[in-house]
């Protein structure tokens, strides 16, 4: 008898067959039933279903009597021989090959369904059959197991629809090759990423408090100290290497789970890697890497504070000599888990780096959040990779993701809760774009010279302070075409960049206006760049002073990369601070910007004053000092590695904001 069993959504289906007639099949099934052998048995048991909660597995088991001749009808099964009977077991040894190219006939395509072939009658004769079977069983790895039984006796009844079950839901053939008595090459690798997510100190080994958490988020139950020792005993008798600093190392690990295999426990290393997102086939579902995650129109994707935490321990874990950068060895370690190389080179002049060109750690987050916001299905697929569900111990990778409100509701309520702000930068080719993206990551004209143009990046994304709250600005340098796409056209505020020594650069920046954006909502800026070489009259009908007056837009600002230290910020604090704040029109300073702020948004800041009212007192001495005050609370990328700094930091900052704009809004009134 052989059985085939498929699983569907928590549901399994077993179905007997049989190439050789009156072996006991449905004998077999009457037993299974009622328990008692039945004195007549019918041509065909009709089919039952076995309730999840008598199984040992816990899952709905579907038995169906299939005749030996409705062969078109097989999908999966139990196959059949009478122990008794010579003739039947030679015939089942010739049938397994048929009933394979049977499946594959059926099912279109050539797929893998596990069996067991099970020898009934044994209760007639005094011997086994296993030394015919094992031969059969080791030609071809679809066969699970072999069990004898009785209908008769009702011996091994009960354990047969168990292995049955146990085939399906943790089959062998997948794991272990038996001819070679060790694990394939593909459980090898899920494994190794496991053990790789689960050394969360990266020391190379699993201490005790590492194998309790995995034993916890595996199995739900933590081990006992004396249980913890007994694992590592076994592992030190039988490997030499296996145990390293009282740490199971990466070879024991994978020797535990060859152990539990060959001792058909297989059950416990599928608990394992389904915990981690695998399938039957050894790969990350679908589910796993792409859990479900709705974003309205006009809405954003940032990562929120949980994730940053997350991706603060990857980089300290992997940031092995402790200078703030990951070098490229340290990059390459940290992405073992990952099936392919998710960052190429031009990451490196997307963020910022050290003087060596290694990422740094703001660099490394800075980097995250420009994929969250660009490509949010790619950013919970690296999270998955790196096992954030399971280390995080959230329900997916989605719980890592802040979905912004609307726009539009931003616009109307005059505030905003958004943290990532893409800035468009656009002008003729040659005028300067890549320059002032370079300068966001604080590179100079020397350093922007030792970029590689295949290396090039057409985004830069670092963080700026607006008011004391730390923002990140996305810029992203849009072709130099006549005509831009609807994609081109969105963003929070736009940067029109034109090369002073050029007498064509302005009238690019200024057709590009009036085309897509003299009539939207969205916070223009003109940069005039290289204003370290002599400027020329633009041909342009006006010049771009008065342009900019024109369209009540703020005056050119001068811009230069060529500097010997990093190039000034200026603008891009006023380019994030316009993003942040579109509904009131820009001024020729930050101060007047501030007055109008104070202005436009009187009822929401007094809300915010009340709601810290609490904590004046302690804190009126220290706004007193003004804005040198808040010179002194810029953040060092250091002092961002500490998560309760970082979030004091940020909270402090607000306060000191709005206590200004109450003081400055009193100062108004007094004169």
């Amino acid at each position: 008898m052989q059985l085939l069993s498929v699983t569907y959504p928590n549901y399994l289906i077993s179905v007997f067959n049989s190439f050789v007639a009156r072996v006991g099949k449905t004998s077999l099934i009457m037993s299974l039933v009622s328990e008692e052998f039945p004195e007549e048995v019918p041509p065909r048991a009709e089919e039952i279903t076995i309730p999840a909660d008598v199984t040992p597995e816990r899952v709905p088991t579907h038995i169906v009597d299939y005749s030996g001749k409705d062969y078109t009808r097989l999908n999966n099964g139990i196959q059949l021989y009478a122990v008794n009977n010579k003739n039947s077991i030679d015939k089942v040894c010739l049938s397994i090959p048929l009933f394979l190219k049977l499946l594959t006939f059926s099912f279109g395509v050539v797929f893998r369904l596990p069996l067991i072939l099970v020898g009934n009658k044994s209760d007639l004769v005094e011997y086994s059959s296993m030394e015919t079977i094992l031969p059969i069983m080791n030609q071809y790895t679809e066969i699970e197991t072999c069990v004898e039984c009785s209908a008769k006796n009702l011996k091994n009844i009960s354990e047969l629809f168990y292995y049955a079950q146990k085939a399906v839901l943790h089959p062998t053939g997948p794991l272990y090759c038996p001819e070679e008595k060790e694990m394939k090459p593909a459980c090898i690798k899920a494994l190794t990423r496991i053990f790789r997510i689960s050394d969360q100190d990266n020391d190379g080994t699993l201490n005790d408090a590492e194998l309790n958490f995995f034993q916890r988020i595996c199995f739900n139950t933590p081990l006992a100290p004396q249980a913890l020792e007994d694992v590592k005993n076994v592992v030190r008798k039988n490997l030499s290497d296996g145990v390293a600093d009282n740490g199971l190392t990466l070879k024991g690990f994978l020797f535990l789970h060859t152990l539990f295999i060959q001792r058909g426990r297989h059950e416990t290393t599928w608990t394992v890697l389904r915990r981690f997102g695998y399938d039957d086939d050894l790969e990350l579902t679908p589910e796993y890497l792409f859990p479900l995650l709705k974003i309205p129109p006009d809405c954003t994707t940032e990562l929120n504070h949980h994730a940053y935490l997350f991706l603060q321990s990857i980089f300290d874990k992997h940031d092995l000599d402790r200078d703030c950068a990951l070098s490229p060895d340290e990059l390459k370690d940290l992405f073992k888990v990952f099936p392919y190389m998710p960052w190429g080179p031009d990451v490196n002049n997307t963020v910022c780096t050290n003087e060596r060109g290694w990422i740094t750690y703001q660099g490394f987050l800075s980097q995250w959040t420009l994929t969250t916001y660009l490509d949010v299905q790619r950013c919970l697929e690296y999270l998955g990779y790196l096992g954030y569900s399971i280390l995080a111990e959230q329900e997916s990778q989605a719980s890592a993701i802040t979905v912004t409100r609307d726009k539009k509701i931003d616009l109307q309520k005059k505030q905003t809760q958004r943290n990532v702000f893409r800035c468009n930068v656009i002008g003729m080719k040659g005028c300067g774009k890549s320059g002032v993206l370079q300068a966001l990551l604080g590179r100079n004209l020397i350093r922007q010279r030792q970029i590689r143009a295949e290396h090039k990046s057409y985004y830069a994304i670092n963080t700026v302070y607006v008011y004391g709250q730390e923002k990140y600005l996305l810029l992203h340098d849009v072709s130099d075409s006549e005509f831009l796409t609807d994609a081109e056209t969105i963003c929070d505020a736009v940067c029109l960049v034109y090369d002073v020594s050029n007498p064509k650069s302005f009238e690019y920046c200024a057709r590009i206006f009036k085309q897509h954006f003299m009539d939207s909502r969205i916070p223009c800026l003109v940069v005039a760049a290289k204003s370290d070489l002599h400027e020329v009259r633009q041909e342009y009908s006006i010049s771009p002073a008065e342009f900019c007056r024109k369209h009540k837009m703020p005056p050119p600002q001068a811009f230069t990369c060529n500097t010997v230290d990093v190039p000034s910020k200026d603008i891009f604090v006023k380019l994030t601070t316009m993003a942040m704040y579109p509904w009131v029109k820009m001024v020729n300073s930050l101060d007047e910007l501030g007055a109008m702020l104070l202005a436009d948004e009187e009822s929401s800041i007094m809300q915010q004053v009340h709601a810290v009212n609490f904590v004046e007192d302690s804190i009126f001495m220290e706004s007193s000092l003004g804005p040198r005050l808040l010179e002194d609370r810029h953040v060092t990328q250091a002092d961002l590695k500490s998560s309760t700094f970082w979030l004091r930091a940020s909270f402090g900052a607000t306060v000191f904001a709005v206590l200004g704009f109450a003081m400055y809004k009193a100062l108004l009134k007094q004169r």
